[in-house]
Parts: C-alpha cells; sequence; structure tokens
C-alpha cells in the first residue's frame, strides 16, 4: 500500500517558538512560510503552523486507554522503531516533558507498539508512535 501524505494545519500562539520546536527540536525542515505560518515536512507530511494570536490549547479532556490518560484531541505520526528512538531520545535531550512518557503500550497484545505523548510550546498534544511490526496497525484481538 502507498500512503498519500497527509496535511494538517494547526493553530500556535508563536511563529518563533514553533519554529524552534518542530524545526529545532522535532527536526522538521521548514518549508514555505509567512509572516502568518510556516509549513514544515513532518516525516514525508505537510504541517502548517498558522499563527493565531492569544490562543490556547485546545484540551478537550483525555481518554483512557492502557492504563494512561490521552489526550484529545492529539495527532501525530507513526515511524519506524528506529526512528522512534532517536526521536524519543532527541525529545528527552531537549528537555521535553512528556505528557506520556515513551513506553510500549499493549505489550504481547494486538497492536502492541511504542508510544510517547507531549505538547508543543502552544500547548498542541502530539503522539509519536512506532510498531515492531507494521502490520498491527490495525490488529485487533
Amino acid at each position: 500500500m502507498t500512503l498519500c501524505p497527509f496535511h494538517l494545519a494547526f493553530p500556535v500562539h508563536d511563529l518563533a517558538a514553533a519554529r524552534q520546536f518542530w524545526g529545532g527540536t522535532m527536526g522538521c525542515p521548514e518549508g514555505r512560510s509567512s509572516a502568518e505560518w510556516i509549513d514544515f515536512d513532518f516525516f514525508g507530511h505537510q504541517i502548517v503552523a498558522h499563527l493565531v494570536p492569544g490562543m490556547t490549547a485546545s484540551d478537550a479532556g483525555a481518554n483512557p486507554v492502557d492504563g494512561h490518560a490521552v489526550p484529545v484531541p492529539h495527532f501525530g505520526v507513526v515511524l519506524t522503531l528506529g526512528q522512534w528512538h532517536e526521536l524519543a531520545e532527541r525529545l528527552t535531550a531537549a528537555g521535553t516533558q512528556f505528557v506520556i512518557a515513551p513506553h510500549v503500550r499493549f505489550p504481547g497484545q494486538a497492536g502492541e507498539q511504542a508510544t510517547m505523548f507531549f505538547r508543543d510550546p502552544s500547548g498542541n498534544a502530539i503522539e509519536i508512535k512506532a510498531f515492531a511490526d507494521l502490520g498491527q496497525l490495525f490488529a485487533r484481538d
């Protein structure tokens, strides 16, 4: 299956902070930009940080998943395990405060995955996950 890149536009309260986090800490190459938005290459997908002065993070709550309170809404990407470990190390070294620290969810079950949750400087919740077997992405018991 060939996947097409997704596009996601999300609000930020500070473009300089978004540029430092997404471009610097996350390592996402910057694409086009203006005084109101910045495109980033999010592991082959296009995400766009749009300046919304005075915005606050949308926190509708959390759902319990495998013993953790998963923030809703959130967005993210599925990486290889190697990429996931590399990013977890980079985020940890940068002093990122995790909402849910890097760990393996559903060990020994259908859908076993490495996952981590954190927020960008504007409070947007992000999940990064990886599977030892990508065939488990939509696995059911």
